[in-house]
């Protein structure tokens, strides 16, 4: 029987309580604040209407979210239907939208806290005027916090539509050079397109998929490379995703790895033989030598890597990858959860290519720092990192970077990708999706 990690299963009992806690207050506040408005509506037939149409947009919403629960075991909102994306658009804005109006009425609070507390202060002191005049009520406040609590309730919605309607299929391509240690001449140049997270669902139809990859074909990258997560539930159709990843074009051919979502589909080995019945290759802990203009290096791909077991006892990643790794040629890892870098570097592999984060799926710049929701699972959110090769993991702090021009030893480099999809709500706000290409450069 596993080891017990009581502070951990605490923790993710904390959590999943204050998750439910927030999302039925949510729910209750914008039921009660739609029935009080309406009460004042002189049309008892708009106030029907109004009325009935919320009542059925939220039963939609909870069938929606049952379904997404419970998708191997048949389906009661058809699939294809944008309702599954609306239920995760208003569980998202509907929440933000009541946590910030909260806010606004904390703030209120304390604001009438403190007045009341300096009007008493010179009557404690000993101060003896008008003792008994009447405290007029500010209207300027009043109008303030009115106008600022309809603000802080608009602004999370508003933001949430243009996640959803825009900044979610805003197909961003990014290229990037990636210095690589011990890279032979021969492969200076190659060049790698990489997909990851599409989570193909009611949230991410399949004609976007196919967009994706007539843009990641237009790049003529020699080789493609997609790190996990084709879909996000057992009931989504993953033969679909995987035929549209079939169109993907390379010399090199086109590999892949699992991600998390394929654990959760029970989906890793069907993913592996829909890679193949499509001309791909999935590797699952797995490698590869690949040949390129006269030099070679070595592919490696495994299945998600778990930091914690469900017991919450932290676990060794990749387990087993040593005799995996070559000393003769450099080493790419496909690895869908970015925080195996870490261990990757410490057996010497020269370069990771990680997904799963999304880049936290919604960031916010405040006072020149990046907020991220990811930020709470890893260090390595999105992007271009690098730590010393063979050096090992424990002796480096978490979030600690070194650039690699300012080695004095060979680095491992990795490479977040922000991902196609979404996963809990269907909205991206400063993170872009993103088509990668990768041009691999010999290390100075």
């Amino acid at each position: 029987m596993p080891e017990l990690n009581l502070g951990w299963l605490l923790f993710r009992i904390i959590v999943g309580i204050t998750a439910l806690a927030l999302v039925f207050l949510s729910q209750r506040f914008w039921f009660r604040a739609l029935w009080r408005v309406s009460r004042a509506w002189g049309s008892t037939a708009a106030r029907v209407v109004v009325r009935s149409i919320y009542l059925f947009a939220l039963l939609l919403v909870i069938v929606a979210t049952y379904d997404s629960i419970h998708a191997g075991h048949g389906r009661i909102v058809p699939r294809g239907t944008m309702v599954t994306a609306l239920a995760g658009f208003w569980y998202f804005s509907g929440l933000f939208s009541y946590v910030s109006v909260k806010f606004v009425h904390l703030f209120d609070g304390l604001w009438r806290s403190s007045r009341r507390l300096l009007r008493l202060q010179p009557a404690a002191a000993g101060y003896s005027g008008s003792e008994g005049a009447e405290v007029v009520a500010d209207p300027s406040r009043r109008y303030f916090f009115k106008t600022a609590t309809a603000v802080a309730g608009a602004t999370p919605f508003l933001s949430a539509v243009y996640g959803f309607a825009a900044e979610r299929l805003n197909y961003q391509i990014r290229r990037i050079e990636v210095p690589v240690a011990h890279l032979p001449p021969a492969l200076d140049g190659i060049r790698i397109a990489q997909l990851s997270d599409i989570h193909l669902s009611g949230y991410m139809p399949r004609s976007q998929v196919r967009r994706a990859v007539d843009m990641a074909n237009d790049l003529y990258a020699d080789i493609a490379m997609v790190t996990g997560d084709f879909i996000t539930g057992a009931g989504d159709p993953i033969a679909d995703c995987i035929a549209e990843l079939g169109r993907l074009q390379a010399p090199l051919g086109v590999w892949g790895c699992n991600g998390n979502h394929e654990i959760y589909a029970d989906a890793e080995a069907m993913a592996q033989r829909l890679f193949a019945i499509n001309g791909m290759t999935l590797l699952r802990h797995e490698n590869a030598q690949i040949q390129f203009r006269g030099g070679s290096f070595n592919l490696i791909g495994v299945d998600y890597q778990r930091e914690r077991m469900p017991s919450g006892r932290k676990v060794q990643m990749l387990v087993g990858v040593e005799d995996l790794v070559r000393r003769d040629m450099p080493n790419i890892l496909m690895s869908h959860n970015p925080n195996s870098f870490n261990r990757a570097a410490e057996l010497g592999i020269e370069l990771s290519l990680a997904g799963h984060t999304h880049g936290g799926q919604v960031q916010v710049e405040i006072l020149d720092h990046r907020l991220s929701p990811a930020r709470f699972i890893t260090d390595y959110i999105a992007g271009f990192y690098t730590r010393p090769l063979y050096e090992p993991a424990r002796t480096q702090a978490s979030g600690h970077f070194i650039a690699a021009a300012t080695l004095d030893r060979p680095a491992a480099a990795l490479y977040v990708n922000r991902g196609l999809g979404t996963v809990g709500a269907p909205v991206r706000l400063g993170v872009p999706p993103e088509i990668t290409l990768l041009t691999l450069r010999r290390s100075s």
